[in-house]
């Protein structure tokens, strides 16, 4: 696979945590990111002191104009949209809104711009209950949540009007759980809500928070908690980065899961970081919409893309929360 010559390329949610490190990659790659975020979630801290930032929501179609007059990016990352799973049975029609609605008006921009290549932030959240394990890109597609729905939809748009138009190329990025920070400490997981299992471990192992919660203890795993496939932030960066070389070369479409094929249930991942901290730990009632077990088969991410993963250890992803969290 060559790589692509420098390009220009709007990283929609490019404050937010993983939007952050996929545009630390594209500068380190000499590409040109431009950062389009209404800072919901995100954080001008986040922010690269030489990329142009833009402050706004996605479907905003004063500022893409704007964004198209100066920079004329010739491809999207689309990082931004809501994320919390059990917030999406409380808000549905904000999940809607934000992941579907906004992500619509935005292709819809971006294809009467001209702008051919668009690459999607999914989620493993659009499987549901896996009816086998691991789960590959042709598992079935049965999501639980509004969340895992309202990003679903806008797959199912990038499909379709892949379909009308044989000049769009897109690609979706499934991704597992995301956790880590930027191995030299320059980026990390700020977000103003904490859901995710590694980062509020490593806030409670930092003092941050008095305890960290173990929601459900009844799952049908062998010890009772959740398992889940944890990615590095940097590697799933660097997947971005695979995947828009390889659109940009003139590569098909495509739909791929990110892990690392292996998963670690709640308590072994409580074990690892209070192997680096202890800390104080409860059991809390389960949440709604986490299904049991959740593990990448990302077999077609290495095969298609030659993708290598530089963080696939448990212990060097908690150590690099922990330290971001006791530096930030």
């Amino acid at each position: 696979m060559h790589s692509s010559s420098p390009t220009t390329i709007l990283v929609t949610g490019g404050a937010g945590y993983i939007g952050s490190h996929v545009v630390l990659g594209l500068c380190e790659a000499g590409h040109y990111p431009v950062v389009l975020d209404d800072l919901s979630n995100g954080s001008t801290k986040a922010l690269l002191p030489h990329v142009p930032f833009y402050e706004g929501k996605t479907g905003d179609a004063v500022i893409f104009s704007a964004l198209l007059k100066n920079h004329a990016p010739k491809a999207i990352i689309h990082c931004a949209g809501s994320v919390v799973v059990s917030e999406s049975f409380e808000k549905p029609l904000l999940y809607y809104q934000n992941n579907t609605q906004e992500g619509l008006v935005l292709l819809n921009m971006a294809q009467n711009a001209g702008i051919r290549h668009f690459l999607f932030s999914s989620t493993a959240a659009v499987y549901g209950h896996p009816e086998s394990l691991p789960i590959s890109e042709t598992s079935q597609t049965k999501p639980i949540s509004p969340y895992g729905r309202s990003k679903l939809v806008l797959e199912w748009a990038l499909q379709d009007l892949a379909l009308a138009d044989p000049t769009f190329r897109y690609g979706c990025l499934r991704y597992f759980n995301v956790a880590g920070a930027d191995p030299d400490m320059r980026l990390g997981q700020r977000g103003k809500i904490s859901t995710h299992l590694i980062k509020m471990a490593a806030e409670a192992a930092s003092g941050k928070r008095k305890t960290l919660s173990i929601y459900g203890t009844d799952y049908q795993t062998p010890d009772g908690t959740c398992v889940r496939d944890y990615v590095h932030v940097s590697d799933l960066a660097q997947a971005h980065l695979r995947l828009l070389d390889y659109l940009l070369c003139g590569g098909d479409s495509q739909v791929l899961n990110v892990g690392y094929n292996q998963g670690f249930s709640v308590r072994e991942i409580i074990n690892v970081m209070q192997s680096l901290r202890s800390f104080p730990v409860e059991v809390a009632p389960r949440r709604r919409g986490d299904p049991d077990c959740l593990v990448a088969d990302a077999t077609r991410l290495h095969r298609l893309l030659h993708w290598q993963p530089r963080y696939n250890d448990i212990q060097t992803i908690c150590q690099h929360a922990l330290l971001w969290e006791e530096r930030s």
